[in-house]
Parts: C-alpha cells; structure tokens; sequence
C-alpha cells in the first residue's frame, strides 16, 4: 500500500491530484492502477510548515511515505518582489527540506517548478537541457529549489509547468471570465508567448512519471504556443462572451503598472523529456481549455 503526501494541496494542482485520487480519472484518461489502494496525506501551512527543516523531517519519518508531491509554492510573482525573503523561504527552502526528508527515508519527491526560470529572451520553445536565467524573485527563488532539491535527494522528479489553471483556486481563466461578463474591454499583454495549461492534465502526467525511476527535470505543459492575448480571446469565446481583448506590449503594461515583476517573453516549454521517457499525453491548450470551460460550472467556482 503506498503512502503518499501531497503539500499545497488546497492549492490548483493539490485539488486537481486529490480529484485524480478519489476517482481513479483523469480528464485525459484513467491513472495508473498502482494508486487503487494509495493512503494520501494532504496538506497545507497549517498542517506543515515545509519552511521548518525539523519539522519537515519529523512529519516526513513519522509518517513512512513513500512519495511526497510538492505542489507548495509563493507563486504570486509581484508578491515575491516586495516579499524575496518569503519567497525564498518557501519555495527554495521548502523545496530543499522536504528532499532531505524524503531522502532519509527513502521516498521519491516530485518538486512543481516554473517556466519563469528561463529568462525568456530568445523565441521558440525551451527544452530541458536549455540555459536558466530568471528574471524575478519568484524565476530565481524558484531555480534555487530545483537545485536544492535535486541536490538533496537523487530521487527527485523535478516539473516545470507554465499558465497553469485548474478548477479551484484563482487564475487567468476565471479573472477573464469574471471580467468579460461585466466589461466591454480589457488589455492584455501580447508579447508575452507560454502555454496555457490545465492542471488536471499536469496531475495525470506527474501521476503517471511518479510511478518511474526516471529522476531528473521535466517540462510538462499543454501543447502549443500562444500569447496572454491570444488565452484571453480563446477564453472569451470559448465562455460564449462579447467581451473585446485590446493587445497591448509589456512595455505599456510596466508604464501602468512599475510595481509588476519582470516576466519572461518567450517562455513556452517543450515537453521532449516527457516524450522520450513515459510518453507525451498532454494536449493541446485549446482542447484542454474547451474541456475546462464546459465542465467549469459543474466544478469550478468564478469568484475565488
């Protein structure tokens, strides 16, 4: 009987793997049979402070797991900005301290990183062997997890996502739905190009590598590649709204707004690694995002 302990788990991801755990499905497909009889611990700040080294290791032991998926994280990019200490805090010490105690018991660990870790100045897709170079607290806080945690346990699954929605939780998707039902414009970055990526999916695929003892960095998004403006017009009419998205550069964004983090411009992710080990299943944003939006009333909630 495996044991498993998910962190962040009130979080996008967190909610979307307790969903997979409870009916054995994934939106793309059944997940792997292996999990039928899993005990799964979930957990949050209040439960475990993944920033006390202490009392990481003793939960950790206590508890004997077998797998721990961390999908903690301070993912509020401008936050971290105004906040590095916390920012680092949690998400490069975090990281570190729940693979030194999945290493002294022997557990696997899948650490949830960030395309933010690339610096995003040369177009096309990123791959997994290409150079990092973030740009903000959050790229860099970030990065320093990756390392520490592959660092501290040899048996760590690190995955990079990107654009990440899911039905619990804020993001991209509702803050556009929200607003195109009681606005005639809004302005969104059009030079600014990732993949928009459904957390349900990214839960099947971690689910199914978790099950490997291929260690290492992975990048797993949805396919295809677009811009903020182009997600925000798919979601408008994929949401049946009459709302019009006005393209505007990150240059007149930042005028607006000096106190917003520096993001990457070309940050879309290739999933090749996935591809050549356990097998590319991910779908294309378009499709993932339509299945999102008309399921969305029977599980999601648009005023989080």
């Amino acid at each position: 009987m495996m044991r498993i302990l998910v962190t962040g788990a009130s979080g996008q991801l967190g909610n979307e793997l307790h969903r997979c755990f409870e009916t054995m499905q994934a939106e793309i497909g059944p997940i792997p049979a292996a999990y039928a009889d899993a005990v799964v611990d979930y957990t949050d700040a209040a439960e475990l402070d993944i920033t006390d080294r202490h009392a990481v290791a003793a939960f950790v032991k206590r508890e004997g797991y077998d797998l721990i998926i961390n999908c903690a994280g301070l993912t509020d990019v401008d936050g971290c900005e105004r906040n590095s200490t916390l920012a680092f805090a949690v998400n490069a010490d975090g990281a570190a301290n729940l693979a030194e105690a999945a290493a002294h018991i022997g557990a696997k660990l899948v650490h949830v990183s960030t395309d933010y870790v690339f610096p995003g100045t040369d177009p096309g897709e990123r791959t997994e062997d290409d150079a990092t170079g973030p740009l903000s607290v959050y790229g860099r806080s970030k990065l320093e997890g990756e390392q520490r945690a592959l660092a501290a346990n040899p048996q760590t699954f690190v995955v990079r996502t990107a654009w990440l929605y899911g039905y619990v939780g804020k993001n991209f998707v509702k803050t556009m739905v929200r607003l195109g039902g009681s606005l005639d414009e809004v302005t969104v970055v059009d030079d600014q190009r990732g993949n928009p990526t459904s957390a349900n999916d990214l839960a099947y695929e971690i689910l199914k590598l978790a099950l490997t003892d291929h260690y290492g960095i992975y990048h797993c998004t949805n396919e295809g590649t677009c811009s903020w403006a182009d997600f925000a017009t798919a979601i408008m009419e994929g949401a049946h709204l009459t709302c019009t998205v006005r393209r505007c550069t990150s240059a007149e964004y930042k005028a607006t707004h000096p106190e917003s983090a520096d993001r990457p411009a070309f940050s879309s992710l290739a999933n090749a690694r996935l591809a050549a080990t356990i097998g590319n299943e991910m779908r294309p944003w378009q499709e993932a995002l339509a299945n999102y939006l008309d399921t969305f009333a029977e599980l999601g909630d648009i005023n989080e």
